[in-house]
């Protein structure tokens, strides 16, 4: 079998390639680098199997000749990061939805096989905890730009759903819960490989509002088995499927954790989400996967623990921090 990989040089990406290639499978990847990095690529390049372009997923041409040549597609360009999100919402929307729809477009003329990523952000301000996938969605106001990833996710999804119905292409979608591990920089937002650096260089290790809101958080490892499940299985096309570990923990005792882990004296500081983000932020208080059902159809769960996942982080950003000294 043959992937197609869009963002393919991102943090998720590049663990993906990895893992196909370790199986023996061919991987064509595609990444315009504004988020991901030829860094990610570097262990891959000359390896048998694989092969990559430098190009935009918005690029139709090029997005339809890469997913002609292979068997699946696996999407997963996309503006990522809270920060980024927050601070260039057209860019969000623009990269999300118009993505998706070119690679569903380019799906829809050989009817091949489609997985595209979305994330726990569409659950938005849900009350009912775990979060299942058949739950209703409830965002904020479209004034706030912090629900423009969710709703642009949310969008990308039913465009999914349509595809599959109307056209009968073969598409899987896959909720992303807080995803980390090795290679994932803190550049856009993301709260471990932050806390890890900071630790680690004796800074402030800097917590946003009460340190109290809740989060799950998986190793990328297991993401990328449950995406490799999913694609193998026949049975998972037309469903959307949530991707996460379901061990829970306040910010506040990541935090702390983090900072035991790594033998650190830093502080623990809190900071306003109004001294962080524009006026008019909004965080959710708990955000925990309901996983039994990709367990049902892959016979497979994450189940890193959080202590593990601590210690790979810190290891890779210990590896970061030693190469720039």
């Amino acid at each position: 079998m043959k992937v197609f990989i869009t963002g393919g040089a991102g943090f998720i990406g590049s663990h993906l390639i990895e893992r196909l290639l370790e199986r023996g499978q061919q991987v064509l990847a595609l990444d315009d680098l504004s988020t991901g990095s030829m860094e990610n690529l570097e262990p891959f390049l000359g390896r048998k199997g694989f092969d990559y372009r430098i190009g935009s997923a918005l690029d139709a041409p090029l997005v339809t000749e890469c997913l002609d040549r292979c068997d699946v597609t696996v999407h997963l360009a996309a503006a990522v990061g809270v920060r980024l999100i927050v601070e260039h919402p057209v860019h969000t929307i623009e990269t999300n939805v118009k993505a998706t729809e070119v690679v569903l477009g380019a799906a829809a003329k050989k009817q091949k096989p489609v997985f595209i990523a979305s994330t726990s952000e569409v659950y938005g301000k849900g009350l009912k905890i775990p979060f299942a996938e058949d739950d209703d969605l409830t965002l904020g106001a479209t004034v706030n730009s912090r629900w423009a990833y969710a709703c642009s996710k949310a969008l990308d999804e039913w465009l999914g759903f349509a595809y599959f119905r109307e056209k009968k292409v073969p598409v899987i979608l896959g909720r992303f819960f807080n995803t980390v591990g090795p290679r994932q920089t803190g550049r856009y937002g993301m709260v471990l490989p932050n806390f890890a650096r900071q630790a680690l260089a004796g800074e402030p290790i800097t917590v946003y509002g009460n340190g109290q809101q809740s989060r799950c958080f998986g190793h990328v490892k297991d993401a990328v088995e449950a995406v490799v499940r999913l694609i193998g299985t026949d049975k998972a096309w037309g469903q959307v499927f949530n991707i996460g570990n379901d061990e829970e923990v306040t910010i506040e005792q990541l935090a702390h954790r983090v900072k035991a882990a790594a033998g650190s004296s830093s502080e623990i500081r809190r900071i306003p989400y109004s001294e962080a983000y524009a006026e008019g932020f909004e965080d959710m208080a708990r955000r925990v996967p309901d996983v039994r059902k990709l367990e049902a159809f892959t016979g497979f769960r994450p189940r890193t623990p959080l202590q593990q996942i601590i210690a790979d982080v810190l290891a890779d950003q210990r590896a970061r921090k030693a190469a720039n000294d």
